[in-house]
């Protein structure tokens, strides 16, 4: 049952690296085309905002492969060195990336700060209309590739992934921010360009916090929720030989999790018998949660008088 065990994780890290590639190699392809649409724009248009959004999605693409990065090294095998597996590799990958965030989002708001306090406002040249226009096209492709991404996260369950997505919802909001500075520009405002790089400067910090928050946090052992540990305990309760669940504890290592459980049977029971009871527990675990890697079972005499 030990080898069929390990055969499955090695099927389920298979399909998580395949989804997170497929999804990873659609979002590249996408950014790299974007990116280069905005940066022309913002050139030739002269919008600030523009540029500065376009660079929020050349990050993307380099994000992106970070996260392919991570997802390979978390699906390694465990070896003699790391016996437990790699998966936290990805959370790695996944703070990295908003460390990269963080500086991005603050080199671009500085610069939008420096237009806005300049004060020379009828010196800013005023975007044109292939700005707009590309702004516009930007907010429902980006819309696009978050909900597609997000899809693939959710059933992978991975942090680095989900994070990649939700840096491109930013980059959609962004472009929004992008959209309606350079239509207030047009209008006569040229310095809502410079608000709206302020803006999306804003957007990319808010999305590193919110990376950094879950990515460290699957990395200090939390537990997979009270809902998964129910869920769980009734798995276990479904076995007419166990009596009571004493003790259940889950922790998140990466996208996996790991399951301790103290059980009570008949104190009369056999070694071997509560041995086949114990097994049974586990397998019962593992079939029905496929994020599971590791289960360990104990068992507790239900009768005191048991020695």
């Amino acid at each position: 049952m030990g080898m069929e065990h390990e055969e499955k994780q090695n099927t389920v890290s298979e399909e998580f690296r395949r989804d997170v590639n497929k999804a990873s190699f659609v979002a590249i392809a996408g950014n790299i085309m974007l990116a280069i649409a905005k940066l022309a724009a913002g050139i030739f248009a002269h919008s600030h905002a523009m540029i500065s959004d376009a660079v929020h999605t050349a990050s993307d693409v380099f994000n992106t492969l970070i996260v392919m990065a991570g997802v390979k090294l978390a699906s390694k095998a465990a070896d003699d060195k790391h016996p437990y597996g790699h998966e936290r590799f990805e959370c790695v990958a996944a703070v990295i990336l908003s460390v990269i965030l963080v500086f991005m989002g603050l080199g671009i708001g500085s610069e939008a700060l420096t237009h806005i306090f300049d004060m020379n406002y009828s010196d800013l040249t005023v975007p044109g209309k292939a700005a707009l226009i590309v702004a516009a096209c930007s907010i429902f492709a980006k819309e696009i590739m978050f909900w597609y991404m997000r899809h693939y996260a959710k059933k992978t369950d991975s942090s680095a992934l989900m994070a990649s997505a939700w840096h491109n919802h930013t980059d959609a909001l962004s472009s929004v921010s992008a959209f309606i500075g350079i239509g207030f520009s047009m209008l006569g405002f040229p310095v809502m360009d410079s608000i709206a790089s302020l803006l999306i400067s804003i957007f990319i910090l808010k999305a590193a916090y919110e990376i950094f928050k879950d990515s460290t946090g699957k990395m200090v052992d939390r537990s997979c929720g009270r809902e998964t540990e129910e869920q769980i305990r009734e798995t276990i309760m479904k076995n007419e030989r166990v009596m009571g669940t004493d003790v259940l504890r889950t922790r998140a290592f990466g996208s996996r999790m790991y399951v301790d459980v103290e059980i009570s049977v008949d104190g009369k029971c056999t070694l071997r018998q509560a041995h086949d009871i114990a097994h049974q527990v586990k397998d019962d675990i593992e079939r029905n949660f496929r994020k599971v890697k590791h289960v360990m079972v104990h068992v507790n005499p239900s009768d005191d008088d048991c020695i």
